[in-house]
Order: structure tokens, then sequence, then C-alpha cells
């Protein structure tokens, strides 16, 4: 009996589908489904489930240390997800304009993002140490302090006796003028110089010493060493979604530029009223897999959490609050535990995409 072409074309795509669909089926639904049934139940491993109905789910919020992961994965989620959209959005509009070798600057900035996660957990505790990177830098610019103030006043005197003196001739001039800055700012520097060989502006003595990593002091309610995930994590997804960005970039007619620009369109007019409604399937792909990124935190608390020192309250988040509780050290595994908790986590990661899409940016584009 021969097949239809239509029937045979399709047994053709499952035939090459089947190793997809086990994937699915063995390590997605059926681990599901037994997260879900162990989620009901008492189990360590090691004996028979003991069925415990919605006791885990409510010990969950008995539990500060969960409390404790919920508020750092909501915190580091929104925190990061802003950050990288809009620092991603703003160098692709950068880099998407009609200068000579943009190509090498495209280049160097996404290599941050083939850095592999060990690597830049590596090379974050390298710069977070008490005598790492970032403090050196810091007591730098505490030291230089007066001098960079020295710097900006005499920049401000300069470049504003410059557009006064334009203006007083009858030439409309700005005082963010390039060609008067090129002017203004190396005779800010040479009197800066000068003033500091005199005396009158001298570096401070400061050592910055902060303890970045093994400490539970705050900032706006989150740990240090978060924050230094938050930063490290910024910078290495930065350039994926830029990328994103240059592509959806891509595909807006210049033709409407060209007609807004003809009708006097400031460029702030052009990016809020034509850039930005064209990117909002590109905005909603962004947000959508920043939250779900961001809300799966796991692999840099371990490093740091590990390697780093840093105390487990200061960098716990819901996913590792789900390793943690199937491998704890020095004690039985409480399995039904962490899948009640990984379930939790599932479900607040669908709950952020659908508010997003309901009450953020949603994937329909501007007609």
């Amino acid at each position: 009996m021969r097949l239809k072409a239509r029937t045979l074309e399709g047994l053709y795509a499952l035939f090459l589908l089947l190793p997809l669909l086990f994937t699915l089926g063995v390590f997605f639904f059926y681990a599901f489904v037994r997260a879900v049934y162990f989620s009901f139940t008492d189990y360590d491993l090691f004996s028979p489930p003991r069925f415990v109905g919605l006791a885990n789910y409510l010990r969950l919020f008995q539990d500060p240390l969960f409390l404790k992961a919920l508020w750092h994965t909501l915190a580091y989620s929104l925190v990061v997800t802003s950050l990288q959209t809009f620092f991603a959005l703003l160098l692709a509009l950068a880099l998407n304009q009609p200068l000579r070798g943009i190509t090498a600057f495209r280049t160097a900035y996404y290599l941050p993002s083939v850095i592999s996660t060990a690597a830049a957990s590596l090379l974050l505790l390298w710069l977070f140490q008490r005598t790492g990177l970032v403090n050196q830098a810091l007591s730098l610019l505490l030291a230089h302090l007066p001098h960079l103030l020295a710097l900006a006043l005499l920049f401000a005197l300069l470049q504003g006796a410059q557009v006064l003196w334009e203006r007083r001739r009858g030439i409309p001039t700005s005082f963010l003028d390039p060609a008067l800055a090129l002017l203004s700012l190396p005779l800010a520097l040479l009197v800066t110089y000068a003033l500091d060989l005199l005396g009158l502006v001298q570096a401070w003595e400061t050592r910055v010493e902060i303890s970045w990593l093994p400490t539970t002091a705050t900032f706006l309610g989150i740990p240090y060493p978060l924050w230094a995930i938050i930063l490290m994590n910024t910078y290495t997804t930065i350039p994926t979604f830029m990328v994103l960005f240059l592509a959806g970039l891509k595909g807006i007619p210049k033709t409407l530029y060209e007609a807004a620009a003809l009708d006097g369109a400031s460029p702030w007019v052009l990016f809020s009223r034509i850039t930005v409604p064209l990117l909002r399937p590109v905005l909603f792909l962004v947000i959508t897999l920043g939250l779900i990124g961001t809300l799966q935190l796991f692999d840099q608390v371990l490093f740091v959490g590990g390697s780093g020192g840093a105390p487990l309250e200061a960098t716990i988040t819901l996913a590792y609050y789900v390793y943690g509780n199937v491998f704890p050290s020095g004690a039985a595994p409480r399995v039904g535990l962490a899948s009640a908790a990984a379930l939790f986590l599932a479900g607040l990661t669908l709950l952020a995409v659908l508010l997003q899409r309901r009450f953020g940016v949603s994937e329909r584009g501007w007609a």
C-alpha cells in the first residue's frame, strides 16, 4: 500500500523529531509530573514518599530563608532586566550608525557575551576582592576627586565664557557645542595641572577596602554580593540583547525617519514615535527572555557563595534554594520541599511573563 506524499512527509518529520520529543518527554514532562507528585509528599530519596498534602507549600512561607530567596530573586530580576534592556537598546542605537569601522566595534562589544559563566564568576571574584580592581579604582577616583571637581568647574567656566562671547556676536550657540568643547577641555586640563603643580589642588590620601563578597551588608535592600552578581550579569548579557535590538533597528524603514525629519521632528520625537513603537516586538522578546533568565539565577550564586565566601543569606535565590534542599550539606535531602519551591518558581516565572505581557510591553507592533 503506497502512502500519500503528505502522510510520508509527516512520518519523516516525526522521525526527525523523535530525539527531541524523547528528551522533552523524559527530562521535562516526566520530571515535571514527578515534581508535582513529590511536592505533596515528605521524601528524602531513601525512604518511601509520605503524602503530606499542602504542608510543603505552607512550610515555604514559614521559612525565613525562602522569603529571603524570594526577595533576592525578585529584586535581582527587576534590576538586571531593566538595566540590560536599557543599555542594550542604547548600545544598539549607537552601533546602528553608518560609521567607518562599525563592524569592529560591534564585534568588540559582543565579546563579553561569549564568556562562560565559570570564567565570568572567577573574574568577578578577582575584581571584587578587598584589594581587587574595583576597590583600587574607587580609591583612585576618591583620591583625585579634588582634581575632577576643579576640572569640571574650569570646563564649565571656559565653556560658558565662549558661549557668551559667541552669543554677543549674534551667533546662537549651545553650551554643549562640541567645537567649543574641543578648546575648553584642553585648557581646563592645563589649568588643573598647573594648580596641582602649585599645590593649590592636591590629591587626598584615600584607601577604599569595601568587603564586597564576605558580608551581609545591603544597599537599597540588596546585599553587596548580590550587587556584584548584578553588575557582572548585566555586563555579560547586554551584548546578546544588543544584537536583537540591532536586528530590529535594521528592519525599520529609513523612509519613516526621512519623512519625519522633513516635517521638523527632533531626535527625541524620532526615537519615541518611530523607533520605540516599531521595536515593540523586540522589546517584548528581550524583556521576556530577561525575566525568564534572571528568575532562574543559580550558577553565579554557587560560585560566589562557594569560592567567593559570600554568606548564603546574602546571595541565595529561589533556584539555589531548590538545589540546597535536594543536596544539603550534612543533612537529609528534603525533596518534597524542594519540589514545592521549584513549582513555585515555575509559576512565578509564568506569572511575571504574563503580567509583563498584559501591563508592560506586548509583542504587538505599531501599525
